[in-house]
């Protein structure tokens, strides 16, 4: 049909500029070029093992039917029992929501909150997603420049950014593209302004234990009860336990926010798979394998960014900050914007074109 009458919700949003990146070194694979394909953010290591193995136990018990569309009960405990342990946080298994993935858990809390006409901030840089969930819950993208701070948030930032139209803060530390880490005072300071102005706070805590020393991972969940009622945090087994592919992920949020969650949730996927919220509630009730796991890929990309962005720095035109966490290199090329390129994306296609065809 060449004239699609596409949604009014659908037609305001971009397409993901990292699937497009990533769709174009796919098609340059299949015609035999060999190419590294940096675009999206995914672990180059497999599974662990041992959860791999706590899947196929799930299938052989016979945990191929359907849970709760919040997720099996074993699941939430396990995600209760896990943070207890690790940031000392008191969770009820009704803030608890399993999800198809990190993705999924943001646009369900999104969704669920926000209204046209409503105003969310974003701070830049950003991962190309955020804006197109408001978009697409018809709110209005805001957005706040942290350059002056060397792309670290600040509680005046968000102060100043605030208006009577805002509903919404997505904050996202370790940061994706950037690597930055909100330091955990500051992070608390800017969680209590937006509550004392009733402005909720969704947290992608995706690379919550991607943090280099001497920074350290912290959880918004682990805040008072008082303050959570105003948060979200929206967890992913995607990058921490290389399970992209797995689609799993939860939301951690007041009771109220996780049943209307749960809602939308029961008519759209209605819950990740069945054995693999088993394996990954098995996962986490075996901390220490679970530790073991996390730290030695952890170690790993600490080891990679202390090569890689000396190296990049030392690329005529290119400018990179030392990231605190996650695996992400932010170049700041626009020392090579004006003469022969226009963008950052006509750099990254004429490397990709040049450096193959030589």
């Amino acid at each position: 049909m060449a004239n699609f009458p596409v949604s009014e919700n659908v037609a305001a949003m971009q397409g993901s500029s990292t699937m497009i990146a990533a769709q174009m070194a796919s098609e340059m694979r299949a015609r035999g070029i060999d190419v590294i394909d940096l675009s999206v953010g995914e672990p180059d290591f497999d599974t662990p093992e041992f959860i791999k193995e706590f899947a196929y136990d799930g299938l052989r018990s016979g945990l191929t039917k359907y849970t709760p569309a919040s997720g099996s009960a074993k699941f939430r405990e396990s995600i209760v029992n896990f943070y207890r342990e690790e940031f000392r946080a008191e969770l009820a298994p009704n803030e608890i929501a399993a999800s198809c993935g990190g993705k999924q858990a943001l646009f369900n809390a999104a969704c669920t909150l926000l209204d046209p006409g409503d105003e969310v901030l974003i701070p830049k840089p950003y991962w190309v997603t955020f804006p197109e969930i408001a978009r697409f819950c018809r709110a209005t993208p805001k957005f706040i420049e942290t350059e002056a701070n060397d792309l670290v948030l600040t509680a005046e930032m968000v102060e100043a950014a605030i208006t009577d139209k805002t509903r919404l803060i997505i904050i996202n530390s370790p940061n994706n593209p950037t690597g930055r880490v909100i330091p955990q005072d500051e992070l608390i300071r800017i969680i209590e302004l937006c509550a004392s102005r009733k402005v909720y706070v969704l947290t992608d805590e995706c690379y919550l234990f991607f943090a280099y020393p001497p920074a350290r991972p912290f959880s918004s969940a682990a805040l008072p009860a008082e303050i959570r009622e105003y948060v979200c945090v929206a967890g992913s087994f995607s990058k921490t336990f290389a399970m992209t592919g797995w689609r799993i992920g939860y939301t951690i949020a007041d009771p109220e926010w996780t049943k209307a969650m749960v809602k939308l949730q029961s008519h759209s996927a209605t819950h990740p798979t069945s054995f693999v919220q088993y394996a990954c509630a098995e996962a986490l009730d075996n901390i220490d394998r679970t530790r073991e796991a996390v730290s030695s890929m952890t170690a790993e990309y600490e080891r990679r960014r202390n090569w890689l962005i000396p190296e990049l720095n030392k690329v005529n035109g290119f400018k990179c900050g030392m990231p605190e966490g996650a695996f992400y290199a932010f170049v700041d090329v626009r020392g090579l914007i004006g003469g022969r390129w226009a963008s950052s994306a006509a750099i990254a296609e004429a490397m990709l074109k040049e450096a193959t065809s030589s």
